[in-house]
């Protein structure tokens, strides 16, 4: 394949032992569109016999003449393409052989005729269970895939050998296509295109044409109107998912204040709320290590997204206009403070697995109660430790350093871990004379990551 390959191990692995496996597989992946199912499923089986199909937005009947096509190749069987036959009796013909089937876009199918997966848990039960096939079933309409194909009222419920969600490259990963750059420009793309590889290799082909950074998102590019087009994919009211979505980019994180922000009846907000929790689009928080689920907070869930709805869905008209957004820096600089507390997360998990922090991390969170907060609670419920962290996307002196640990010692502690052990650190864009501030504190920066 061209395009740059980048981490995905534990998927491969998984998928790996299963095209090895003695027995046919049913396999699901799924996830947002761009976030490179695809490439997965493709790597995963290039070295193994496979046919790759895309199901395309088409009539069933086109479907079922490309796939044959397909297959008629595969079996060296010109008869095959010409002949009328029917899904299941393609899948017939390819019961006795040892090989990878990949259906991409397996939604597009459902959407023309919903009795497909009808059709397949039949060939699945009638022809494919007793082979040595492996047919792998992807799709972008999170849905419809969790809904129609996953859900326990979908006639494939209970086939399947194995599922994959595919989620974003974590932050570290960004490394691999921007060898040349430091980490601190790397949290700047990592804020618009989160883990999305499409969205990365785009940023990654501008930049190599000569673009800025504020360039790659304007008018006439990809990024101008993806989240747009990945809300019409997905849902019928996008307007007004928009705005529940401009209110959360805003600040706006509480149901109450998303509710006096767009206006909407409390009902309104709440169904769409579920609705984008369900796409994986917005997350529900709830501050760390505290007895009860109250004080929820709502997120939305990648960069892209929340990017999108801070900066070019409310300044559209300019910028279609030929304008740019003003004091588009500092504003940036301002959201990426949040960007940087997901980050520095992340990389806590990575020094947790290295040994590298006072104890082993089994849980992680933020934490706040009436004014106070605390960006990142690291848990160890089993030693009864806990880690308390500040994340600044800022340059800090030793002084500015020892601040922030006395403010966090001050702060109120979650309720759920009073009693434990606690530590404290602080978590930096940059730390001068990092050395000396170690000596009395845990205190790390990007440069411990840019090895």
């Amino acid at each position: 394949m061209c395009e740059q390959f980048v981490d995905r191990v534990n998927e491969l692995r998984f998928l790996k032992n299963a095209y090895e496996s003695e027995r046919a597989e049913l396999i699901i992946i799924y996830g947002r569109r761009r976030v490179g199912k695809t490439e997965l499923a493709r790597k995963s089986a290039e070295k193994k016999e496979h046919i790759y199909f895309f199901a395309e937005e088409t009539l069933e009947e086109e479907n079922l003449k490309n796939f044959r096509t397909l297959v008629a190749k595969y079996l060296r069987n010109d008869i095959v393409a010409k002949a009328e036959l029917s899904w299941e009796e393609v899948f017939k013909l390819l019961k006795n052989e040892n090989l990878v089937i990949i259906i991409d876009e397996f939604p597009n199918m459902i959407k023309e005729n919903r009795g497909i997966v009808s059709k397949f848990q039949r060939i699945w039960d009638e022809i494919l269970s007793a082979s040595k096939i492996k047919l792998v079933l992807l799709g972008s309409s999170i849905s419809v895939m969790e809904s129609q194909v996953l859900g326990y009222r979908s006639p494939l419920y209970g086939r399947r050998t194995g599922q994959i969600y595919l989620k974003p490259l974590k932050f570290i990963h960004l490394k691999e296509f921007f060898s040349e750059k430091s980490l601190e420009e790397i949290v700047r793309i990592y804020g618009l295109t989160d883990g999305i590889p499409a969205y990365i290799r785009e940023v990654q082909y501008r930049f190599k044409m000569g673009e800025k950074f504020e360039d790659v998102f304007m008018p006439n590019k990809p990024l101008f109107e993806e989240a747009e087009y990945l809300l019409r994919y997905e849902i019928r009211d996008p307007v007004r998912y928009a705005q529940i979505l401009k209110a959360i980019s805003m600040g706006y994180t509480k149901f109450g204040e998303i509710v006096n922000f767009t206006g909407f009846p409390n009902s309104t907000v709440s169904q769409y709320l579920n609705n984008l929790e369900t796409l994986h689009i917005v997350e529900e928080e709830y501050p760390i290590g505290e007895s009860r689920k109250r004080n929820a907070r709502y997120k939305i869930s990648d960069n892209y997204f929340r990017f999108y709805f801070r900066f070019i869905y409310p300044n559209k008209s300019l910028l279609l206009d030929g304008g740019r957004i003003p004091d588009f820096e500092k504003k940036y600089n301002q959201y990426l403070g949040s960007v940087f507390e997901d980050v520095a997360q992340q990389l806590l998990w990575e020094l947790s697995k290295e040994g590298k922090l006072p104890f082993y991390v089994q849980e992680m969170g933020r934490w706040w109660k009436k004014g106070e907060e605390i960006d990142v609670v690291a848990i160890n419920r089993e030693e009864r430790k806990a880690l308390l962290v500040e994340a600044k996307w800022k340059e800090l002196t030793p002084r500015d350093v020892q601040e922030i640990i006395e403010k966090l010692k001050n702060k109120t502690k979650p309720q759920g871990i009073r009693g434990y052990v606690l530590h404290y650190a602080v978590f930096a864009k940059k730390i001068k004379y990092k050395k000396r501030v170690r000596e009395s504190c845990l205190a790390f920066d990007l440069k411990d990551f840019e090895g």
